[in-house]
């Protein structure tokens, strides 16, 4: 197994660093959808150095948020101080996260893909399952032509989504927005140029 990374060590690694690998700004998607977005107890899942569960606080949203990496949450706290806003950061990967039933009136997922199909299928469930009835789902990712461009995202194509993938997996939920679209980002180093993406936002029944 030598030369092969663990994924937490990996990322842990990169997040190891004074800069914020995916920026401090939120990500554009979450920012262009605010309109829709309610108000309550939100989830940022997987969230990172805490750029957009500290944006959905600046909001007026109760945040709780997890990344399974010490060294990004730490950079989340240190966000959140600056701006001046509370955060329930976890440090917990996704099978470990407490998924509370009927919980949240908002979910959010930017850039999740470290979860192959099975993974994700499992995830996805558990999101299902922690949103209250009425309540929002918001998911940005990286869509299939990705590969195209070495700009962000997991480089596998069974990780990358399209319309259909995310239609079926909330099939029943009142789909607000399917957006598969091309635009150039730049979220810190980590995301940076033309991209490949798909944005989702659909209510719960």
């Amino acid at each position: 197994m030598s030369g092969i990374t663990h994924p937490q060590a990996h990322w842990d690694t990169r997040f190891s660093t004074p800069d914020y690998v995916f920026g401090e700004e939120p990500n554009d998607f979450l920012v262009s959808q605010a309109s829709r977005l309610g108000h309550g107890h939100a989830l940022a899942l997987a969230d990172g150095e805490g750029r957009n569960s500290v944006w959905l606080a600046q909001q007026g949203f109760t945040v709780d948020a997890f990344d399974f990496s010490a060294p990004a949450v730490a950079k989340a706290q240190a966000l959140a101080a600056k701006r001046h806003v509370r955060v329930n950061f976890n440090c917990s990967d996704w099978q470990s996260f407490d998924w509370k039933a009927a919980h949240y009136d908002l979910v959010v997922g930017i850039f999740f893909q470290f979860a192959a199909p099975l993974e994700r299928a499992q995830l996805f469930e558990k999101i299902k399952k922690t949103l209250k009835p009425g309540g929002l789902l918001l998911i940005q990712g990286y869509g299939k032509n990705q590969l195209s461009y070495n700009t962000g995202g997991p480089g596998k194509l069974d990780h990358l989504y399209d319309d259909a993938l995310m239609l079926e997996a909330f099939a029943g939920y009142d789909v607000l927005a399917s957006n598969t679209y091309e635009t150039s980002i730049q979220e810190g180093a980590g995301h940076s140029g033309m991209s490949a993406l798909v944005g989702f936002v659909a209510r719960k029944p």
